[in-house]
């Protein structure tokens, strides 16, 4: 009985078809079959029920299933506390980030890290949408905000301020708005989740020593479920934006995009690294941290050496 059939065949009895559980583990069907077959064949019983439409665990496979699940888990336990004990930097990372961050940020420096450790491989799941750790198989999300589940484990990056930001030329056609309720009079691009649109900003400024909030809630020009393409929009002039600074980094360093508003900010964020359990925080996954807390630092300074934030952010 091979270790790897067997975890097709819990794949199979957790997504109750052959066919996803082939598409996850990226082989093909007839694969995924013949492993099942195998298995049953040494079992000598039917760990499934199959029907034209449908696919379900048989008795004899939900007696087996649970031990067989837990005997895995408890096999890769005792690998990983192995390569834990040896400071071993191997093995596939599966991550998840966030579109614009990922694709301009972290996965270039995910990419250098891998040419330092070669043993290390690499899956990606760049998505803005909430994550499931179990159902997208992943090990770490490297997400804006702290874990909202008192079961995942977290380690902060750093604090990131969110700007509100236009181009040169979007300034240039509607002018530069002076005050948060200027912007009532602007075209604004936003990110949209789940239908939700996030079409409301909070702004706040402190004017004769009395902070002062405001509501703003601007016209939707475009919307997106996807920050990169939000940020494209306002980098080619079709709008304001609140963004990352992180994720626009590159884009104020160039001028591309400007901060409105000095006066004023908007909510900080935080960027987190998220493991699933504490066995998913191996030695490659404390460097990683270890090297995006680097690297953000590299990137804030940059930006806060050339005025564009304040001194303070650098401070936990």
């Amino acid at each position: 009985m091979q270790l790897e059939d067997l975890r097709v065949v819990i794949k199979v009895a957790e997504f109750r078809s052959i066919t996803a559980a082939a598409t996850h583990l990226d082989m093909q069907i007839a694969t995924a079959s013949a492993a099942v077959k195998r298995i049953e064949s040494t079992l000598g019983v039917e760990l499934f029920v199959r029907t034209t439409r449908h696919l379900r665990l048989s008795s004899a496979g939900e007696r087996y299933l649970p031990q067989c699940i837990a005997a895995m888990s408890m096999l890769d336990q005792a690998k990983q506390a192995i390569h834990n004990d040896l400071d071993i930097i191997s093995g596939e990372v599966r991550l998840a980030v966030s579109s614009d961050l990922g694709r301009n940020i972290a996965i270039p420096w995910v990419d250098g890290f891998m040419e330092q450790y070669p043993q290390v491989t690499l899956r990606v799941h760049i998505s803005d949408s909430n994550i499931d750790f179990y159902r997208d198989a992943l090990d770490i999300a490297l997400r804006y905000g702290a874990p909202a589940d008192s079961n995942l484990y977290g380690f902060k990056i750093c604090n990131v301020p969110r700007l509100l930001v236009a181009s040169p030329s979007y300034l240039e056609l509607h002018g530069t708005p002076e005050h948060p309720k200027d912007l009532l009079n602007h075209q604004g691009l936003f990110y949209q989740l789940h239908n939700i649109l996030n079409d409301t900003w909070h702004v706040t400024g402190v004017k004769a020593d009395v902070e002062r909030s405001y509501k703003i809630k601007l016209k939707s020009y475009c919307a997106a479920n996807d920050g990169d393409l939000v940020r494209r929009w306002c980098v080619a002039g079709k709008g304001v934006a609140v963004k990352s600074s992180l994720d626009i980094a590159n884009d104020l360093l160039s001028g591309r995009l400007v901060p409105l508003l000095p006066d004023y900010k908007v909510p900080q964020g935080e960027l987190w690294l998220i493991c699933p359990s504490r066995q998913s925080i191996t030695p490659t996954v404390r460097l990683l941290r270890d090297m995006f807390r680097e690297r953000t630092k590299v990137i804030l300074t940059q930006l806060v050496d050339n005025g564009l934030l304040e001194k303070g952010v650098l401070e936990d």
